[in-house]
């Protein structure tokens, strides 16, 4: 039997169905299928998983990946209303919860934050959290349209509480009761975080930071990276610890189109790039190289074997570290391609790896590796030449060092393997004091790459080859000098 079906009632069916994805938005969020299906947004689910073993998170993310309303608002809703999806690997709350959103000011939470929780003026309930769950609404005195307090239904009974906030309202704004949740949307200031941070340690809450990196290395962000390093791309980052942060480019989402992103970048000052489109801090006043990390990095690759090649090494108990470059002479650029990084071993275990990169490669040493010992009083230099290390003394200026590096980097004669990933972490610590003093912390392999760009002349080689070997049994190499073998 066929069953008819009035125009007017497809109509009300299709508008109701309107109505039901334009009041109910949050359940669009993140399919199984489709060209926004789910596992395209990989760095966004990190985020949402962690939440289940870290109490603090942070995602430097690019703008227009999501950030406020597809990873923080999202998240924010799911525990309010504790309606979350089948899929939701993240932490879960089966009561209700005190929460806070907050951001810069009051304007712009009321603009942006407000907006997409609850929808636009004279619409709300068209926002992420559903129609339906919303119980109360409290204005904020003192802000035109602002709303301060809003009560929604928990589906496990009773009603959860959020409060909205601004960085404006200063750190004592933030003392008070207990909460479960916070988002912080938008980089705060350093005492509003630890504020906040007080305000969930009792219970065990989560507290969220989503924000593009516009403020560089600041004291909230080094906090959450030890030694320059990000938890889901770091495996060495301390398990233990309660911390937990992702960056999130242009790259790591699928509705952007490259188009999009090409005009985009196009609109964004050159020293915003890197913050705007990759989600990396932006470079800090006091940054030694203000140099973007995407001008400087390239893809791996086999380094010809025409090109003169070196190492530095900078000694130490606590840390050991190596860098490896190969000179383009056509181009006059340092390639550094590879690095050696770790602590508490012995000379031996050191000179093995280095040795494992090319017996033959030359290198330079830290000066102060003459007269310092780990044991013994043994000279740490002689113990490396002893275990087999063509080693001489590096150039240590280190002021005319740092300059030679600077430059190189500056006008694309110094790049860097995309594989370096220590490199890269001691590159965005690298800065100076409020003194103007260089702050001697994590800056191992910053050493290395001025003690190498200064002796580059003096130690690179091509690797040797056996042509003629005179009565000495020295071999002759590229260049027409002689190499002991």
């Amino acid at each position: 039997m066929t069953v008819m079906v009035s125009r007017e009632a497809l109509a009300a069916a299709v508008a109701e169905r309107h109505r039901r994805t334009r009041e109910r938005k949050i359940g669009t969020y993140y399919p199984d299928t489709g060209p926004l299906r789910r596992e395209l947004y990989p760095k966004h689910l990190k985020f949402f998983e962690a939440g289940s073993r870290y109490r603090e998170r942070m995602m430097m993310a690019a703008n227009r990946v999501g950030k406020t309303e597809g990873v923080g608002g999202y998240e924010l809703v799911l525990h309010l209303t504790g309606e979350y999806p089948s899929w939701w690997t993240g932490r879960r709350f089966n009561r209700p919860i005190k929460a806070w959103a907050a951001g810069d000011t009051g304007k712009t939470v009321r603009d942006i934050l407000q907006e997409k929780i609850l929808g636009p003026l004279g619409d709300m309930g068209t926002g992420l959290i559903p129609k339906t769950s919303i119980v109360k609404v409290m204005n904020k005195a003192g802000i035109a349209d602002a709303v301060e307090i809003i009560m929604v239904k928990h589906v496990h009974g009773g009603v959860s509480r959020l409060t909205l906030k601004s960085y404006d309202q200063r750190r004592e704004a933030f003392q008070g009761t207990e909460q479960d949740v916070i988002l912080l949307d938008e980089e705060p200031p350093l005492d509003v975080y630890t504020e906040c941070l007080m305000r969930t340690m009792t219970n065990n809450g989560l507290v969220m930071l989503t924000f593009t990196p516009l403020m560089g290395m600041s004291e909230v962000v080094l906090s959450f990276l030890p030694g320059g390093k990000m938890s889901d791309v770091d495996p060495e980052i301390d398990e233990s610890s309660s911390k937990f942060s992702v960056m999130a480019s242009w790259d790591d989402v699928p509705h952007l189109t490259e188009s999009s992103k090409k005009q985009l970048l196009e609109s964004i000052p050159p020293f915003q790039r890197d913050s705007r489109s990759r989600g990396i801090p932006q470079l800090g006043s006091g940054a030694i190289y203000p140099v973007q990390e995407s001008e400087i990095i390239v893809p791996d690759f086999a380094i010809p074997k025409h090109w003169p090649r070196g190492f530095a090494l900078d000694v130490g108990w606590n840390r050991t570290a190596a860098i490896w470059g190969a000179h383009d002479r056509d181009s006059d650029t340092i390639y550094l391609y590879s690095e050696h990084y770790r602590s508490h071993a012995e000379p031996a275990v050191h000179a093995e790896a280095i040795k494992g990169r090319g017996k033959w490669i030359p290198g330079c040493i830290d000066p102060a590796a003459r007269g310092r010992s780990q044991r013994d009083g043994e000279q740490l230099m002689q113990q490396y030449v002893d275990l087999g290390l063509p080693l001489t003394t590096a150039i240590n200026a280190k002021e005319a060092g740092i300059y030679n590096v600077w430059q190189r980097l500056s006008y694309g004669k110094m790049k860097i393997f995309k594989s370096l990933s220590n490199w890269l972490a001691e590159f965005r610590l690298y800065r100076r004091d409020e003194k103007g003093q260089v702050v001697k912390v994590n800056d191992h392999l910053m050493d290395c790459t001025r003690y190498l760009s200064m002796s580059a002349s003096e130690i690179m080689i091509t690797e040797p080859f056996k042509k003629d070997e005179d009565e000495e049994g020295s071999v002759v190499r590229p260049g027409g000098h002689a190499w002991m073998s």
